[in-house]
């Protein structure tokens, strides 16, 4: 029987939702409930929601709107949410950009997402100048001083919001739209901007809050993890907003000072990643004083049992350890706090989530493992992104028959999903990704490098450390210390490699491609 089409069934529906509602709803509820504690201040929801319209305001004066880009380089700081849920306000997406990347990274995101402005945190001005004018993208910063009282000749936000109108309300959006873009490499050199619409984002929020966290409004949650990475935006930032807790934020992670503030503020959630882990047990043995934490969560990378059990033995909190990635909003699965943790694995899907194992090597199409096997993890589910950002061909690679390939290997037995390894070379560093094809990119820009392979090593605190094996041009002669130096110059700090061996040859197998696997086994055993 045919059916005509018809707008009610067809269309786009009337349904509309926001990720700003999160910040807005909460201000609306809980005005004087403290937000943020930043450096001895504490704001409150009221004053955190108001500071944002008025930003919201100066940046519609700019003609900001629906769906324009506004790209941020900001710290952890009062800023970054009043600028994340401002542009989020007025309907446009919100382009958090990494803070250790260097200009030219910084122009490459400027230009691959259309950005319409770029807000910048004064300390980040050095790199963010050179990358708006090459990008051709107007700048405004946020914490400079005035130009008379010697700060730079850039527009200051601030100024702007004190002399626009605030807005009334947000815009609401189709659930669908886009909220962010959020710049991965996947598995693959040149980042990519991965579309997360606001459905994602505030679907994640909602089951994180009824299924996974056990989380009040009296909370006092760590914020050290980078807002602008998807673990710290929406299970810090978002989650906390949306219950009416409130985030200690710190700019960047000292153990010792992260230690002292979850003690002054008498922190009750710890939510980081491993190394992050590591620093806070070294950081108590350093003092007696502890905060009241009720738990911790663990996330951006494999978190060892060992430093779990150490974190829970000297804190007296169950750390509860998850999986996610930035196409997935970021959450896939998780140890619930209801439930007893099971160490060495990522726990149970998030509800609306599902996981299955897929055979690795089939290529075009989902063939699911046998049960118990170890393959590759694939997801289908609310939390999925739109898509990569005017990459069609990498987004139908990544979702596959309707199941997003998450390139990870592992185990989804009974209900929990246990991760194995990464199904590519993809190397994480103090919880960063670290694509190999980029860093090796670079090496092979200096005059007297003929190749260079990058691999990972393991390594007790940082995870993996960044190795490159690199052979020379004939009759040339390379410095390791001066290779090193050539690639800190151009590429953010968690990326350059820490260690480079010079070698005559590189491994290569019958197609030419160079045998990681072989450096990784050969540096190994020489490290050992």
């Amino acid at each position: 029987m045919a059916h005509h089409p018809d707008l009610a069934i067809d269309g786009e529906g009337f349904g509309t939702l926001s990720v700003a509602s999160i910040l807005a709803e909460t201000a609306n509820r809980r005005p004087d409930s403290p937000a943020i504690h930043f450096y001895g201040n504490t704001i409150s929801y009221g004053q955190l929601w108001d500071e944002t319209r008025a930003y919201a305001g100066a940046l519609r004066d700019r003609g900001i709107g629906r769906g324009d880009r506004v790209a941020m380089l900001v710290p952890n700081v009062p800023d970054f949410p009043r600028v994340y849920y401002a542009a989020l306000s007025l309907g446009a997406i919100v382009v958090p950009i990494h803070l250790l990347f260097k200009a030219e990274e910084i122009a490459f995101v400027l230009k691959d997402s259309g950005a319409d402005v770029l807000v910048a945190a004064a300390p980040l001005l050095a790199e963010a100048i050179p990358a708006a004018e090459s990008a051709g993208v107007p700048l405004v910063t946020v914490l400079a001083p005035p130009p008379e009282a010697g700060g730079p000749a850039v527009p200051r936000l601030e100024a702007e919001a004190a002399a626009s109108e605030p807005i009334e309300r947000l815009v609401s959006m189709n659930p669908l739209e886009a909220a962010t873009i959020l710049y991965t490499s996947g598995t693959t050199g040149t980042p990519k901007g991965a579309v997360g619409s606001h459905l994602a984002v505030v679907e994640q929020v909602h089951c994180s809050l009824i299924d996974s966290f056990d989380m009040r409004t009296d909370d006092v949650i760590f914020g050290g993890l980078p807002l602008f990475h998807t673990f710290g935006q929406t299970a810090v930032m978002n989650i906390a907003f949306r219950r009416g807790a409130s985030i200690i934020l710190l700019p960047r992670f000292d153990p010792d000072e992260a230690l002292a503030l979850l003690v002054a503020h008498q922190a009750t959630v710890f939510t980081a990643v491993p190394t992050m882990f590591v620093g806070m047990i070294q950081a108590a043995s350093r003092t007696g004083e502890r905060p009241p934490l009720r738990y911790a969560v663990s996330g951006g990378a494999a978190l060892p049992v060992a430093v779990l059990e150490a974190f829970q033995q000297v804190y007296g909190a169950e750390v509860h350890e998850g999986y996610g990635l930035t196409e997935t909003a970021p959450t896939v699965s998780f140890n619930s706090v209801y439930e007893p943790i099971r160490p060495g694995t990522v726990g149970r899907a998030l509800w609306g989530v599902d996981i299955a194992i897929a055979e690795a090597e089939v290529e075009g199409r989902i063939e699911f493992a046998q049960a118990g096997a170890l393959g590759e993890i694939v997801v289908r589910g609310h939390n999925l992104f739109k898509g990569y950002l005017g990459r069609a061909d990498a987004s139908a690679e990544a979702v596959v028959d309707g199941w997003f390939r998450t390139g990870d290997l592992g185990t989804y037995e009974d209900g929990i999903v246990t991760i194995v390894d990464r199904k590519k070379d993809m190397i994480v560093r103090n919880g960063y990704n670290v694509y190999p094809t980029e860093v090796e990119a670079v090496l092979s820009r200096h005059p007297d490098v003929a190749m260079a392979a990058v691999f990972g090593l393991a390594h007790d605190t940082h995870g993996q450390e960044v190795h490159a094996a690199v052979v020379a041009l004939d009759g040339r002669e390379l410095d390791s210390d001066e290779l090193i130096a050539f690639c800190k110059e151009r590429i953010a700090a968690y990326k350059y490699p820490r260690v480079v061996h010079l070698v005559d040859a590189l491994p290569l197998g019958g197609s030419g491609k160079v045998l990681k696997r072989h450096l990784v086994d050969q540096f190994t055993v020489l490290q050992s």
